[in-house]
């Protein structure tokens, strides 16, 4: 039997009680003008599927000359997907990678024993005023994996599984759903989709995977009746069949989950593990230094600074 990733079981109320399992709210926090909604890891709920990590960052507008400055850090024992709806990012990691990210396509970096990657704006960028807007997502990694050898992968938008019927239009981020398998390495059973839905749209959940939720992003939908507006993620039972209705201005909404992993994952700072020891070692290894002689190295194009340890 897979591991219940609810941290603290719970009984909703009798109105969600045949759909929804738990109802996240996510936490705001505001980094100087930018302002980033965390959903995972909640109270309530570590992670749906093998997600443990989603954050909702912007919108956000910037002013000629400004942008976004995350200096190199580290992590271990995950896997990140940076997705835009508006904006870019130009991602430098410690494998050499030096991708920019445009709006609706993917960078999948995986972890592994250890990577170390920076996010900015870039030049080019700055020279004018602009926008920044998406989802920032952490996939545990299972156990036999998390030694695995660090990766990256670039999927542009045209790569991507895409389709439109009934005023439904859904794009596959990360693995399968809807008869569709995207691109990128994933290495547990996983579905990750931007859907878009017109006003009164009904789109189905995918019912062949353990693990489901839904966040939405913009607008609203219904779900049993119930009304569920923009910042709001829903998690739901697994074997049921769901089907959630867009409200009168139609929603925008990421659909994510998947097989529930062995067993809990540990959280430190950007350090995901099943084991105590492994973040242990991860956070002396950052906390020394010595860069490319143990777990980290800084990227070969960006090493003039970095995130120091918490």
């Amino acid at each position: 039997m897979s591991w219940n990733p609810s941290l603290e079981p719970g009984c909703p109320d009798a109105a969600h009680l045949d759909q929804i399992e738990t109802l996240i709210i996510p936490r705001a926090h505001d980094l100087g003008g930018f302002e980033v909604r965390r959903a995972l890891p909640a109270p309530k709920r570590q992670m749906v599927g093998p997600f443990i990590f989603f954050d909702q960052a912007g919108p956000a507008e910037f002013i000629t000359g400004k942008g976004v400055d995350v200096r190199p850090h580290p992590h271990i024992g995950l896997a990140t997907v940076t997705y835009l709806y508006r904006g870019e990012f130009q991602h430098r990691d410690s494998l050499g990678s030096n991708q920019t990210i445009l709006p609706g396509a993917v960078n999948w970096m995986v972890a592994g024993r250890g990577v170390t990657h920076s996010e900015r704006t870039s030049e080019e960028t700055r020279r004018r005023p602009h926008a920044l807007y998406g989802i920032q997502t952490w996939v545990a990694l299972p156990e036999d994996q998390e030694d695995a050898a660090p990766s990256f992968e670039h999927h542009a938008r045209e790569t991507l599984p895409e389709f439109e019927d009934g005023g439904v239009a859904l794009r596959l981020i990360l693995g399968r759903a809807y008869g569709e398998t995207a691109p990128a390495s994933v290495f547990s059973d996983t579905f990750y989709a931007d859907v878009t839905l017109a006003p009164g749209a009904r789109l189905p959940l995918p019912d062949d995977h353990e693990d489901r939720g839904l966040y939405v992003v913009e607008g609203s939908v219904t779900i049993a009746g119930q009304m569920f507006d923009a910042g709001r993620m829903m998690v739901f039972r697994p074997g049921d069949r769901i089907t959630v209705a867009a409200g009168e201005q139609g929603a925008r909404l990421m659909a994510l989950g998947g097989a529930t992993l062995s067993g809990p994952r540990y959280v430190w700072w950007n350090f995901v593990s099943s084991s105590r020891e492994k973040i242990r070692a991860a956070k002396e290894d950052w906390r020394r230094g010595v860069w490319g002689e143990g777990l980290f190295d800084l990227p070969p194009d960006d090493r003039a600074e970095f995130i120091p340890l918490p």
